[in-house]
């Protein structure tokens, strides 16, 4: 069965988290893994990068939006029609923390807070804990993680972009609930 966004032929996948978790590297690293053609843009404070996927036996375009930016607990209406616009029509939403700093695992929370407050109401969302190759700095256990993404009930990995554990999973594993909710809301 062939799948389609009305809005357009792509695919929005968001990457949030705390400024320095790696969310930068973990996008970059999937396109290694992947072979894909990554065109990256740059303007200031996002990234978008768009690649070439395989859906569902169809080609589609994935735009992966990555921000440079704190946690908004005080915003301005223009700032405010920024998140909205950043969350807007995404399919998708890939929060990182990092597993050797906790203040970004405690951040989840908030970050989550926002995409309630702007995205689509049943977008896909997908907790990563990045740098766990770093295991004698690690300070957030996977199981600790694990039980925040079964309360949460949503997807939990474990990556890391030096060593790619995980990276290509972690894609596909956000890729492969989008079709679904493709069909649910339209």
């Amino acid at each position: 069965m062939s799948v389609r966004n009305p809005e357009g032929d792509y695919l929005k996948l968001v990457v949030i988290g705390d400024s320095g978790v790696g969310k930068t590297s973990l996008v970059r690293r999937y396109q290694t893994v992947t072979s894909g053609d990554l065109v990256y843009l740059s303007t200031t404070g996002i990234n978008i990068s768009t690649l070439e996927i395989e859906l569902d036996g169809e080609t589609i375009t994935a735009m992966i939006w990555d921000a440079e930016r704190p946690i908004s607990s005080r915003i301005s209406n223009t700032e405010e029609g920024a998140l909205s616009a950043y969350h807007n029509e995404a399919h998708g939403i890939i929060i990182v923390y990092d597993c050797t700093d906790q203040e970004s695992f405690t951040n989840v929370r908030q970050w989550l807070e926002e995409i309630e407050r702007y995205a689509p109401e049943n977008v896909n969302k997908l907790l990563v804990g990045s740098k766990c190759d770093l295991e004698s700095k690690k300070v957030i256990d996977a199981s600790m993680a694990r039980e925040l993404a079964n309360e949460l009930d949503i997807p939990f990995l474990e990556t890391s972009a030096k060593n790619s554990t995980n990276v290509e999973m972690a894609f596909q594993t956000m890729l492969g609930q989008i079709p679904e909710a493709i069909r649910e809301l339209y």
